[in-house]
């Protein structure tokens, strides 16, 4: 099989454990593969293999993520659109983030800093431009961009402390009209 085939289970098992969290053993464990195959697969070790993990994200905020924004639709639709396919990516607020996850270990933000800092700054910039388009001031745009970022995080991080999705999915549920007020 190819190592595209292992990416789901490295994608899991980073946002559940985290970097420094995830072992060889456990990798292994969860993909079937002997550690021999994992390096054959991914030479660069589990840099690598968060790389790949990273990388799939990275790649869902490309392909899902930023065409919605960049639809010509009213911005209430672009951004209810987009907090739809985000609630499913997160499955209701169940899956961590991983840009999250990595970016709070100091070991993996200076291995992958550029990379999750690029997504973020892509997402805002994506919301701001909807809002500008839609007439707001570029400087308050941004704003909310980063705003929806701290709600989007700040309820994924909540959900999961208290075992409750509900907070997750209710930020999900109020953004698109937090986004569009005044506008």
């Amino acid at each position: 099989m190819s190592k595209q085939t292992y990416i789901p289970t490295l994608l899991k098992l980073f946002r559940q454990f985290g970097y420094e969290g995830v072992t060889l053993s456990k990798i292994s464990q969860e993909t079937g593969l002997g550690k021999a195959s994992l390096y054959h697969h991914f030479p660069g070790g589990k840099a690598e293999m968060a790389e790949a993990a990273l990388t799939q994200v990275n790649q869902w905020l490309e392909i899902s993520i930023l065409p919605i924004l960049h639809d010509e639709v009213k911005p209430i639709d672009a951004f209810q659109a987009m907090c739809e396919e985000t609630s499913h990516f997160f499955n209701n607020g169940q899956n961590s983030c991983l840009w999250a996850v990595l970016v709070l270990e100091q070991s993996s933000d200076d291995l992958f800093h550029s990379q999750i800092s690029w997504a973020f700054s892509k997402w805002i910039e994506a919301i701001a431009n909807v809002l500008i388009q839609a007439g707001l001031e570029q400087t308050l745009a941004k704003q909310r961009g980063e705003d929806a970022m701290i709600a989007i995080q700040g309820a994924l991080i909540l959900s999961h402390g208290l075992k409750d999705f509900a907070p997750f999915e209710r930020v999900i549920k109020q953004l698109p009209q937090q986004l569009c007020e005044g506008i």
